[in-house]
């Protein structure tokens, strides 16, 4: 269950649950685009073991706020 203090990365309103993480139909749209046009894209390059648990810590504090990492 996401948090209710967590906003639309698109326009920062409050989320709703049908449209999450987005807040409408609108923001989502507007996410798709961005991927379809290339705005946003995924690194083809090999990442090393320090960048790599980098991102694992992250994404573990994110899923788990009160998660110690280190």
């Amino acid at each position: 269950m996401r948090n209710s203090s967590e906003k639309c990365p698109i326009c920062k309103k409050n989320i709703v649950p049908d449209y999450t993480p987005f807040c409408s139909k609108r923001c989502a749209n507007i996410d798709l685009s961005r991927w379809f046009s290339g705005d946003y894209r995924l690194s083809s390059e090999p990442r090393d073991e320090d960048e790599m648990e980098e991102l694992e810590n992250s994404l573990k504090e994110r899923l788990d706020p009160d998660h110690n990492v280190g």
